[in-house]
């Protein structure tokens, strides 16, 4: 098994990464969705990857918002926007998994090519724009779950202005309140025109309170949670800090992706839309950081952005985050990642 665990941890970096990367980003994720469902379809499949990236320990266990988490390492949304491949890629070791970002109505989001790879930053541009196939489709794959802790993030259909916003997130709410664990309300994304705008302190207060309000009528309410951009000012972070207060939303995840590229190398950094991978650890951090000092850890927080390494997660997790996800970090160093995070919690 030792020699198995060997040749699959450098089977992703030293033949797959290099192999996916020749192609187009978006087709090579499509392409490794289906070659993912299939292999696991082969009877023993799932046994094997999970004897092999499950860290299964007491002490990895984390309960927050009434939920209990089998470890603080979760895939973040827009690696599995519509809820395809959840119980497939629960065997590479996640403790949650959060699907979406989901709109009420399908959307193709934004002209392609719209995904791109800058390798000498270990980062990734995206502009996809929510592309996903609606709420309800997702809906109809998440009533097959196999016990996987889900987090939904919802959204506003592009064609749907800012000011009729909040009908398109209770839609969301609503459709999937039976079918997730928790939500998060994404204001954050850079790729839908005007949506950053419902980050400022009135809409977004607003539209939180109606949520809270649609959630109270529930027998079981269920956490709702914050996504916010990693370019706010410390002036915003403090007016988001005011918001979960009033609001008594349960918590923040920080950080969606970034519009700045300071210090980029790769000659794919003119392309617009959101940056994530390494360029995005220190900013990340910070925003965590920042938060939970100021608030007195008031609140519980998700860290996301620019996780490569074991290293990358602890100092997140030492900033004030309770869990953390992966993106990009999964993607430039496949799933042995999420088994060395929890390795090092436990050595630590």
């Amino acid at each position: 098994m030792v020699f198995l665990q060997f040749n699959l941890f450098d089977m992703y970096k030293l033949v797959l990464r290099p192999l996916f990367f020749l192609f187009d980003p978006e087709k090579i994720h499509h392409f490794t969705f289906t070659t993912i469902r299939v292999l696991f379809m082969i009877p023993g499949v799932s046994f094997l990857f999970k004897s092999i990236y499950q860290v299964r320990d007491k002490r990895l266990e984390r309960n927050l918002f009434g939920l209990k988490f089998s470890n603080p390492v979760g895939l973040a949304a827009g690696f599995d926007k519509d809820a395809k491949l959840f119980n497939e890629l629960s065997n590479f070791g996640f403790g949650f998994i959060e699907i979406g970002t989901l709109t009420p109505k399908p959307q193709e989001g934004n002209p392609k090519k719209r995904l791109f790879r800058l390798k000498s930053d270990s980062a990734i541009i995206n502009r996809m724009g929510f592309n996903n196939g609606g709420v309800l489709e997702a809906v109809e794959r998440l009533k097959k779950n196999n016990g996987v802790l889900i987090g939904g993030n919802i959204g506003k259909n592009k064609i749907t202005p800012n000011e009729n916003a909040v009908e398109d997130y209770k839609i969301c709410f609503n459709a999937l309140f039976d079918f997730v664990d928790y939500f998060v309300v994404n204001v954050s994304s850079p790729n839908t025109p005007n949506l950053r705008a419902l980050q400022d302190k009135e809409p977004l207060t607003k539209l939180l309170k109606i949520l809270k309000a649609e959630n109270a009528i529930k027998a079981q309410p269920k956490p709702i949670l914050l996504k916010i951009a990693p370019d706010l000012s410390n002036a915003q972070l403090i007016d988001i800090i005011d918001i979960v207060k009033d609001t008594q939303i349960e918590g923040v995840i920080a950080t969606n992706t970034t519009i700045a590229r300071e210090g980029l190398q790769s000659l794919e950094k003119k392309e617009t839309g959101g940056l994530s991978g390494k360029p995005l650890t220190k900013r990340s951090t910070e925003v965590i950081r920042f938060l939970a000092d100021k608030s007195q850890k008031a609140f519980p927080i998700i860290g996301v952005g620019g996780i490569h390494t074991k290293e990358d997660a602890l100092e997140k997790l030492e900033a004030g985050a309770d869990l953390v996800q992966l993106y990009t970090g999964f993607i430039y160093e496949g799933p042995r990642l999420v088994k060395a995070i929890n390795k090092a919690l436990l050595n630590n």
